[in-house]
């Protein structure tokens, strides 16, 4: 039976390399890339697909947002997540959108064959790691960032990155009142004063 996964990252290179991957691992497999939520879309238009794989920062809808849109209409359909961020970031947040699986890009490929095909034989992937994660994250008080909605997270890390509300407006199709409210709503969720807060905080935790 061939297999039919597809990719999507913004990144050729990564496309280019994950596809290696799995064309290596699997002898009759069928690799499809979408460098946007919109190209993945329409490649969903057509049905027998098996898996997909998604990075977390994606220009436009975010990695989370395309998860939890995918498990709402595809609810059958299972998710790998492969991202550079590591687990503590977005793992339990793409866990709780509906993925089944989270893999770092700086594991080795071996790592990322064994999420694909516990994903495939119906199991969720929990690496050590994030094991550890979701224990710490039971037992112990959250990160600051942890409390924000898909949304202000998204806007934080695009803050982050150095854009500006006009350009986060544009990148997100939002109005500028918009996305100065969810500027507001970061500040007072974090208690912070000021964008360069904001900043720091998104820089020293990994979050762009």
């Amino acid at each position: 039976m061939k297999l039919k996964i597809i990719i999507i990252d913004d990144h050729a290179i990564v496309r280019k390399g994950l596809k290696q991957i799995l064309t290596d691992e699997f002898l009759h497999v069928q690799v499809f890339e979408a460098s946007s939520a919109g190209e993945l879309y329409k490649l969903l238009r057509t049905d027998g697909y098996n898996m997909v794989i998604t990075d977390i920062s994606m220009p436009g809808q975010s990695g989370i947002e395309i998860i939890k849109q995918l498990h709402s209409q595809f609810p059958k359909l299972p998710i790998l997540v492969l991202s550079m961020h590591p687990e503590e970031q977005y793992a339990i947040r793409a866990i709780k959108a509906g993925a089944m699986g989270y893999v770092t890009k700086d594991k080795a490929s071996d790592e990322l064959i064994k999420a694909v095909k516990d994903i495939l034989n119906g199991k969720n992937y929990i690496s050590l790691e994030l094991t550890e994660l979701l224990i710490k994250n039971l037992s112990s008080n959250s990160a600051p960032h942890t409390i924000l909605s898909d949304r202000e997270l998204k806007v934080l890390a695009l803050l982050a990155s150095g854009k500006t509300i006009t350009g986060i407006s544009k990148d997100l199709s939002l109005s500028v009142a918009t996305v100065s409210t969810y500027r507001r709503r970061l500040l007072e969720k974090m208690g912070m004063k000021n964008n360069a807060e904001l900043i720091l905080y998104a820089v020293t935790n990994n979050l762009v």
